[in-house]
């Protein structure tokens, strides 16, 4: 046992991690580390729900906002920043925060990244190209046949992660979800996690109402501004490529914001999937007071 604990709240976009982050590095006198991979983004403010200026205020965070659209910025890199990161805060404190629904970001920092097998180079830039040709649908339809475990799960809007499942699956003739690691890498600190769910209606209230602010907030002038960019990788989420197709005029604008809340509440649905799988989540409903978490958290911490 180390005597170092890293909290780990997790859950579906829109249900209040966030808030409850807060509440928890508040009570533990801590920071707060997000493993949200789209607030990574400097440009991106209002289509990832950043912290207000109140909430970064009311508790320190790290990794929010910190790099351009332009940079690329793999789970590898975060791995190794926070990692690095969480050394320097717990020199000084006890307890650490971690707060996201990227769930492969929280596991590279808790228990590592997955050893994957070499494969031929040239399977990427071939798939690269039928993504070009065919659409992401065709290699989302290839990734249900070859590995339905892991198509469950991961984003499907994000072709960098299908085509990732993709090579391996060719180069290897297995699933990739066979190679994911069974045994976790040694940590400096223990991790404690708690998730926060409701009901589905609950969830997917939240996230039409989050939508429907996002763009009284000015998401499509957000959007706008990164219309130039729209290639970038980092550019190709949920909030941001409905936007790109109404300014392309390829939809109107409330076919847009209907759709950004579907592949929202898509995206919600594969989150939970990833981390019910997860046996050590101390679950809580939304509605849950801090003071309970808290409670709950303290019997655990010696």
């Amino acid at each position: 046992m180390n005597n170092k604990y890293l909290i780990a709240v997790v859950g579906p976009t829109a249900i209040g991690k966030t808030a409850l982050a807060i509440e928890l590095a508040r009570h533990f006198n801590t920071e707060i580390i997000s493993a949200d991979s789209r607030q990574f983004y400097r440009e991106m403010q209002i289509g990832t729900a950043v912290p207000s200026k109140a909430e970064l205020k009311a508790a320190k965070h790290h990794f929010i906002q910190h790099i351009p659209v332009e940079n690329d910025y793999s789970v590898g890199d975060f791995e190794r920043d926070a990692l690095q990161r969480l050394q320097e805060l717990f020199l000084k404190q006890d307890v650490v925060v971690m707060v996201g629904g990227s769930g492969l970001y929280i596991d590279a920092v808790v228990k590592g990244l997955d050893n994957f097998p070499e494969v031929d180079r040239k399977i990427r830039p071939s798939l690269k190209e039928e993504l070009e040709n065919k659409g992401l649908e065709h290699l989302q339809q290839e990734l249900k046949t070859l590995d339905p475990e892991y198509y469950s799960e991961v984003d499907l809007q994000n072709p960098h992660r299908v085509i990732r499942a993709l090579e391996i699956c060719r180069g290897t003739g297995k699933p990739y979800s066979s190679f994911r690691k069974k045994s976790s890498k040694n940590r400096f600190f223990d991790t404690l996690y708690v998730g926060i769910s409701a009901e589905r209606e609950v969830i997917y209230k939240r996230i039409n109402r989050r939508v429907d602010m996002m763009m009284q907030e000015g998401l499509l002038e957000e959007v706008k501004a990164l219309f130039p960019k729209r290639e970038l990788n980092a550019l190709n989420t949920v909030g941001y490529k409905e936007l790109f197709r109404y300014l392309e005029h390829e939809w109107d604008l409330e076919t847009a914001v209907s759709e950004i809340k579907k592949n929202t509440r898509r995206f919600a649905k594969r989150q939970l999937t990833w981390f019910r799988k997860n046996d050590e989540i101390n679950w809580f409903d939304a509605e849950t007071p801090p003071a309970e978490v808290i409670s709950t958290l303290q019997k655990k911490i010696t």
